[in-house]
């Protein structure tokens, strides 16, 4: 195995799985850092507003959900926050930058 491939051996689990064209990519970012750069038809919903919005943002407790901040600490919170509340299909996909390479989506 070659490092580049031990690399990508460490990617998030449920990446493949998400890969799908009904999967959400969901930022929890402030909105200033969404504005400056995210992954392209990624949806804004700032995790100090998680908790009060998550269910009309993400009816579906099976749909495919990437979730995204700027290191992956905001987003592994509302991943553990979304597992509680009976999402299946939920994975942190770490920075919007991760997100693009894994997905081959853009940063606008």
């Amino acid at each position: 195995m070659t490092w580049i491939n031990s690399m990508f051996s460490n990617a998030p689990k449920a990446a493949s799985t998400a890969l799908s064209s009904d999967a959400v990519f969901l930022d929890v970012r402030s909105p200033m850092e969404f504005a400056s750069g995210h992954v392209a038809g990624a949806v804004s919903l700032p995790l100090d507003r998680f908790v009060d919005h998550y269910a009309s943002v993400l009816p579906d407790k099976t749909q495919p959900v990437v979730v995204y901040c700027a290191s992956g600490a905001r987003s592994s919170q509302a991943v553990q926050y979304l597992a509680q509340q009976g999402y299946v299909n939920a994975t942190n996909g770490i920075s919007a930058h991760s997100v693009a390479q894994q997905f081959q989506k853009a940063v606008v």
